[in-house]
């Protein structure tokens, strides 16, 4: 899958006509604003956290280090450290563990199991929550039950800074099956990197353990401890190029549920989603809404250098050579100064209208 922005609420109608300078490869965020958010946004306070983009913002030290790896037990229905309102976000990752970017969570049982629900509106959209620390290799494990509806799209994926991707995602109501991808720096392939994992149990009934084995060589994909497949970082050179599009940046982990069945998403996103969602479904109507239930996540650490104790978070230096920046570790605060203000280097109405418009944007994703 690869991400793109949606916003998700009628909002979207006023708050597209608010401006805000954008970051890209050849337009860098201003001193005044410098941080490039993981929207394309410039800006400061939140901006500078989690998703902020090195490469685009004003300096490759605009972005506040990504907080490092601690292996760890997630267990998601303990909620007392996930903060439901990112924007109040700071960066203290020894604080919350993880943080709502759109949507609503739940506490649920299902079978008899606790759980923690993901939902999905229509007219509130999607659910995103992010961990607040990052992965620079590593096994990581989400125990999960997905979705059963035409449209709607259950996923659990790693997201670098710059956009290096990989994917466990479930779409519509293909309750047999999974699919696994993987992204070098945002890249469309001319040829998709998905693959159709089958051969499941019903994974709206059944809770199932995704695994995503990531190494400096090798990605591997598990469902309940048994490989599915296996990715060489060998075989992911451009031979026209020599550089390799494998996954190599300090990630964040990402659980959400998602709208692509829905009359702003491209044709092909909707039909691979299974078709239009059916605002009308039983299951919807009864609820209230759709959802995906996450039980639980761990983390296993595998930094190809081992961290100093002092050491806090990653950074990035510049470019090595093949395009593949170089990584290290920063014994810096990864806290802002004086809190997080997401309108912050925007200036006024317009930078509060639109922070508003971020917080209401999911990160989308295509197979």
């Amino acid at each position: 899958m690869h991400s793109s922005l949606a916003l998700l609420v009628p909002l979207l109608a006023v708050l597209t006509s608010v401006s805000a300078q954008t970051c890209n490869q050849t337009s860098l965020c201003p001193s005044t604003a410098p941080c490039c958010s993981e929207y394309g946004f410039c800006g400061s306070g939140y901006y500078c956290l989690g998703g902020c983009n090195p490469l685009y913002s004003n300096s490759l030290d605009s972005c506040k280090p990504n907080p490092i790896c601690e292996s760890a037990n997630y267990t998601l229905v303990d909620t007392s450290r996930i903060l439901t309102n990112y924007t109040y976000f700071e960066g203290n990752a020894s604080e919350y563990d993880w943080v709502v970017e759109e949507g609503t969570i739940m506490n649920t049982t299902s079978s008899g199991e606790a759980a923690l629900a993901l939902l999905l509106t229509e007219n509130g959209g999607g659910t995103l929550m992010s961990s607040t620390r990052y992965v620079h290799y590593g096994k990581i494990t989400t125990r999960l039950k997905t979705g059963r509806w035409a449209g709607v799209v259950t996923a659990a994926i790693t997201m670098s800074s710059i956009k290096d991707e990989i994917d466990w995602e479930f779409p519509g109501n293909q309750t047999t099956t999974g699919q696994t991808n993987y992204f070098w720096q945002g890249v469309i392939p001319p040829q998709t990197a998905g693959v159709t994992e089958t051969g499941l149990s019903d994974t709206y009934d059944n809770f199932h353990d995704y695994t995503v084995d990531w190494s400096p060589s090798s990605l591997t994909f598990l469902v309940d401890g048994n490989v599915t497949r296996t990715i060489m970082a060998s075989d992911c050179v451009d031979n026209s190029t020599g550089v390799s599009q494998y996954p190599n940046t300090p990630s964040r982990i990402q659980l959400s549920i998602w709208p692509a069945g829905i009359s702003s998403e491209p044709e092909g996103t909707v039909e691979w989603a299974g078709g239009m969602i059916n605002w009308n479904d039983p299951d919807y109507v009864s609820a209230g809404h759709f959802y995906a239930l996450f039980q639980s996540v761990s983390v296993e650490c595998n930094d190809p250098v081992a961290p100093n104790a002092s050491d806090t978070g990653y950074v990035y230096g510049p470019n090595a050579t093949l395009d593949t920046p170089s990584i290290t570790f920063s014994n810096t605060t990864t806290e802002l100064n004086g809190g997080a203000m997401i309108g912050a280097g925007l200036g006024g109405v317009q930078g509060f209208l639109v922070a508003i418009s971020i917080m209401f944007a999911l990160a989308v994703h295509v197979f």
